[in-house]
């Protein structure tokens, strides 16, 4: 044991002993004391769900047992500002370094580059990593220096990059500990009673921990990779990675997968394998996807808040309560929509080719607010990941450049065909469709009587009607869209003579409610058909997990919701252990706005994008500073909460589209005032 020099590492999101930068520089530096702090307060709006939780209390388990064995424990601290706590623990073991691996939220850069200029005060030096992308945003430009604004310009860049990224070393042989007798332990709490139940559910299904993240790694890479190209769409089997957890929590190394995939890559084109090369290349566009998620949380650091595309901010959305609790529950009467939902409340998982589905029929068909169905999937999925959740929703939604066509409704009878073509899955998640013949399975209101008395369903009783008509949905989008134009047209045309201030104020001063059960802010913007929910509650329905917090459990129920004369009694089973949380500590953490983090792609992507039109905008840059040999950019918060005027588009920001091209001025991009990274 040494007390003499020792180095904290500051474990967040990397929770593995092997490919550990920040590990790695404490034991080349001497003593380590390994530190892990629980503050979730400070993710504001975005504290980890149930399943998030409980994966990251298996995860820590699993490194404290590694570290242990590598001689030095983990020390776990509760707190409320985590660097208050890293000045107690430096306090405490005499600690002179702290090393810490990037994050690139907003919220994370931020706090990371309070705490370096709070422990370089104090006389500590602080060095950090990258540890999670297999190149720095800051290092990715475009030929003029600007950050890229679409995917496939993006990816291209990262493939051709000059040096491949750095291959990934093993872990440490033994660890010199640091003096903690002065240092004791806080006992963490990331499940309630009433959690327990579900949670041990989701062991049956998951190994969280580093080893564990290499074997699954191992297993798809020696098994389904092969044939990724081919199944990836196939929703009733297991077809993807399932790394995506994994990744979320560092508790494997996303260059570890990234070289591991090329050798099988090069493997199968010397031998000539061109169906193992293209599945590489689809997966590897997968991982491409997450690094594009950081990317764009960095150069814009309010996308999990605001559209990218300046005009939908004007878009109006509906505001109904009723439409949210059924695509919660599964009862929107669309099978496969359905079936995606209780899977993902059963399980805290979907497959990405369901997360496109759910999520373009929240937006598009149902035309909820976007952030809305993201702040469910934060609290709902095992791999919540604030930065590829963001990227996700904003492209379904249509509001990225390379983005699909705000105009395009999918509709889920033949999403189901295309996805589930035996409808297998439905039959696992609806039961109480198991009897339905596969040519009906996926548009039972379209089937004769006589055969759905047969199958022992009757519409609108033990399973709904849907609560919306497509070309209803299609309907209402077009005059959606007409509105939106509209009352874009007025701003531009306020803009113009001068008067923008007072329109802008006028407009934005409505913000959308978000329902009781949610207490989220909800950005500025146009509502209709605002429908509130019932004031009762009853036991048998689903509640919303709580925003403010993900430790207290509300007292009451949520609301049980009549959809299309349902019979709420003999409905279908949902989950009624919901680990919805109501207000237990409000924290304000002021920052730029708030910004915080959250996941999704199966195969440790961003979930939603399988493809994006080539397309370029003007984005502004930041100053830099040296720090550990790289160019950073500087952080410093913004002022204002808002976003400044539009862009001019002066960058001939076009598409394929002929919705786009129909819409030039929807090219824009919202011209943010860019927060700075960590110094």
């Amino acid at each position: 044991m040494s007390s003499n020099g020792c180095s904290i590492v500051w474990f967040r999101r990397d929770l593995r002993v092997e490919d550990n930068p920040a590990l790695m520089a404490g034991v080349r530096a001497g003593a380590v004391v390994a530190v892990f702090i629980w503050a979730p307060e400070e993710e504001g709006q975005y504290q980890p769900g149930r399943v998030s939780r409980w994966w990251l209390k298996q995860s820590l388990a699993y490194l404290d047992s590694s570290l242990r064995n590598l001689g030095t424990p983990l020390i776990t601290k509760r707190s409320t500002d985590s660097v208050s706590a890293l000045l107690e623990v430096v306090k405490s073991t005499g600690a002179t370094q702290l090393f810490f691996t990037h994050l690139y939220d907003p919220l994370s850069l931020i706090r990371d580059h309070r705490a370096k200029e709070v422990l370089t005060a104090h006389g500590i030096t602080v060095r950090s990593f990258n540890s999670d992308l297999l190149y720095e945003p800051w290092d990715v430009n475009d030929d003029h220096g600007q950050p890229f604004t679409t995917f496939d310009a993006f990816w291209e860049r990262c493939l051709n990059m000059p040096y491949d990224p750095p291959a990934p070393f093993l872990p440490p042989k033994r660890i010199i500990p640091g003096d903690i007798s002065r240092c004791p332990c806080d006992a963490l709490v990331f499940e309630d009673e009433s959690e327990k139940a579900s949670n041990a559910l989701l062991a049956r299904a998951w190994s969280p921990g580093w080893s564990n993240a290499d074997k699954a790694l191992t297993t798809f890479i020696n098994g389904p990779l092969i044939e990724y190209s081919e199944n990836r769409r196939k929703a009733d089997s297991a077809t993807t990675s399932f790394l995506s957890p994994h990744l979320h929590f560092g508790e494997v190394s996303v260059k570890k997968v990234f070289h591991l995939v090329r050798i099988k890559q090069v493997l199968w084109a010397n031998e000539g394998n061109k169906a193992g090369e293209e599945s590489v290349n689809l997966f590897l566009k997968s991982i491409g996807l997450r690094e594009y998620s950081r990317y764009i949380s960095f150069n814009h650091p309010y996308s999990h808040e605001r559209p990218l595309l300046g005009h939908l901010k004007f878009f109006p959305w509906v505001v109904n309560e009723g439409y949210f609790k059924a695509w919660r529950q599964g009862r929107t009467g669309y099978p496969l929509v359905d079936a995606g939902m209780r899977e993902l409340w059963a399980t805290g998982w979907l497959h990405d080719r369901i997360r496109v589905v759910v999520s373009s029929f929240f937006v598009k068909v149902l035309q909820l607010p976007w952030r809305w169905g993201m702040k469910y999937f934060w609290d709902t999925l095992l791999d919540a990941d604030l930065e590829s959740d963001a990227l996700g929703w904003q492209y379904i939604t249509g509001t990225l450049p390379d983005g699909r066509e705000f105009d395009r409704i999918d509709n889920p009878q033949f999403e189901g065909y295309k996805f589930d073509p035996n409808g297998e899955y439905v039959r696992r998640w609806l039961p109480e469709l198991s009897r339905l013949p596969t040519q009906w399975i996926h548009h039972p209101w379209n089937t004769p009587e006589s055969v759905l008395q047969a199958a022992g369903i009757e519409l609108g009783s033990n399973y709904p009607l849907p609560i919306v008509g497509i070309d209803e949905a299609k309907a209402r989008l077009q005059e959606a869209l007409i509105q939106m134009w509209q009352q874009e047209a007025a701003y531009r045309a306020a803009t113009e003579n001068g008067t923008e201030e007072g329109l802008g104020e006028s407009f934005e001063s409505t913000p959308i409610a978000f329902p009781e059960d949610i207490q989220m802010e909800e950005r500025h913007e146009p509502a209709r058909n605002n429908t509130p929910a019932a004031a009762t509650r009853r036991y048998e329905d689903q509640m919303v997990p709580s925003i403010t917090s993900s430790l207290v459990r509300a007292e009451g129920e949520e609301t049980s919701l009549d959809v299309q004369n349902s019979a709420e009694e003999s409905r279908a089973e949902v989950p009624i252990n919901v680990n919805a949380q109501e207000n237990a500590r409000e924290t304000v953490f002021h920052t730029a706005n708030r910004n915080t983090q959250l996941q999704h792609n199966n195969n440790n992507t961003m979930r939603f994008r399988n493809g994006a039109e080539d397309s370029t905008a003007e984005s502004s840059s930041s100053t830099r500073r040296e720090r550990d040999g790289g160019e950073v950019p500087v952080w410093s918060p913004t002022a204002s909460s808002y976003p400044e005027p539009f862009v001019d588009d002066e960058n001939g920001l076009g598409s394929s589209s002929s919705y786009l091209q129909r819409h030039p001025q929807s090219h824009q991009l919202m011209n943010w005032t860019r927060l700075p990274q960590t110094g």
